[in-house]
């Protein structure tokens, strides 16, 4: 009698979540994360792929991409729960390009899966899939001139139209895509140094809040007297009153300064002195963002610590 194969056991994937609104900077971040740890290791997916209506039906509907009920957020849901105990999805695909809902595709789990879009962290359900969860938040003057730049040179929108539609979801917005801050373990804004009048293509400055929902790196060896200036690490309290930590990172940077801070929290995590990976901090073919690598780095810590 033959013997019944024995399933292969599949390590559960550690999910990480990134929400925000549309050109918060979330497929920026996700992109420079999944080259660092590499194809056979991480598989990216984003939840967006889950409307329920193309773009042109959507021109007759009282509701925008935004709204709930403008997504599968049920099959969402079920998806998250899937690839969070190691099991294939078929996850639909809407295409940005076209505004079309194009044939779905077998998403296969790694050994990290990290899912940004608009609404990952709507419902408590699907947030209970996630080891790590963060909510993008520029001001948002920088996040409509992000969205203008993306939506104009890639998506073929006159401007017009893109300001149209940022006003039309505003409400939108407010109602369902920033309630999710207040669930992140991370915060991250990407904005302007204060008090200074930098030329336009100066990187931005980033300000992470650390709560204590999740375990953080001691950056305490990390952040020595001479860098205060440009990286450095408070005690404040969010919008709803918790104490967290605040950490810094000025966008004039200098690339030596912040590559120690990187150098110190990779070795932390390899056990052992060595280089960050040089594919953080990418915003461009030929650009580089100190405060992206950085926060970049800190999600990957978190992610592999989570691993160990």
């Amino acid at each position: 009698m033959a013997k019944t194969p024995t399933p292969k056991r599949v390590r559960r994937p550690v999910l990480l979540a990134i929400a925000g609104d549309s050109a918060a900077g979330k497929t920026t971040l996700t992109e420079g994360l999944a080259e660092a740890l590499g194809k056979d290791r991480c598989v990216s997916i984003c939840v967006d792929d889950y409307h329920r209506y193309d773009r042109q039906e959507r021109k007759c509907l009282p509701f925008t991409a935004l709204h709930p009920d403008c997504n599968y957020v049920e099959i969402m849901e079920q998806h998250l729960q899937l690839l969070a105990t190691g099991r294939p999805i078929l996850k639909p695909v809407y295409d940005h390009g076209t505004g079309l809902l194009a044939r779905p595709e077998l998403i296969e789990p790694a050994e990290f899966i990290i899912v940004e879009g608009l609404l990952p962290l709507h419902t408590k359900l699907a947030r209970t899939c996630f080891d790590v969860t963060v909510y993008l938040d520029p001001p948002e003057d920088v996040r409509r001139r992000w969205k203008i730049n993306r939506d104009t040179g890639k998506r073929g929108y006159a401007v017009e139209q893109v300001t149209a539609e940022m006003e039309r979801r505003r409400p939108e917005s407010d109602a369902f895509i920033i309630p999710q801050r207040r669930h992140a373990d991370i915060v991250v804004r990407f904005h302007p140094t204060t008090g200074r009048d930098d030329p336009p293509d100066t990187p931005l400055s980033a300000e992470l809040l650390l709560r204590s929902t999740i375990h953080h790196p001691d950056l305490t060896t990390v952040l020595a007297p001479g860098m205060q200036q440009t990286i450095h690490l408070t005690l404040q309290r969010d919008e709803h009153g918790r104490p967290v930590d605040a950490l810094y990172v000025r966008g004039d940077t200098p690339r030596e300064e912040s590559r120690k801070v990187e150098n110190v929290i990779w070795s932390s995590l390899v056990g052992e002195q060595g280089d960050a990976p040089s594919t953080l901090g990418a915003i461009g073919d030929d650009r580089r963002s100190e405060p992206l690598a950085i926060t970049q780095l800190m999600l990957l810590y978190h992610l592999l610590d989570a691993v160990q």
